[in-house]
């Protein structure tokens, strides 16, 4: 199982905000497919899967804000 952590956007940013998650439990992944978008101070990005796989466990909720190495997702490859 892979555990996918919030990575650090830049700028020294210590969270971001889950605006919405493009996948859910049991999606197949591709690598490089949008995966979630979060919102920072500064913008909103999109997080592509690091790797293909099937969606696992989401660990955070749209609306929730996530700490920068918190695991948000694991993806079972």
């Amino acid at each position: 199982m892979f555990e996918f952590k919030l990575p650090d956007l830049g700028e020294g940013l210590e969270e971001g905000e889950i605006v919405s998650w493009l996948v859910k439990e049991g999606d197949i992944l591709a690598e490089d497919q949008p995966m979630v978008k979060v919102l920072t101070d500064k913008a909103e990005v999109e997080i592509p899967a690091p790797k293909a796989g099937k969606v696992h466990k989401l660990h955070a909720k749209d609306g929730d804000k996530v700490k920068v190495g918190a695991v948000i997702v694991e993806i079972d490859g």
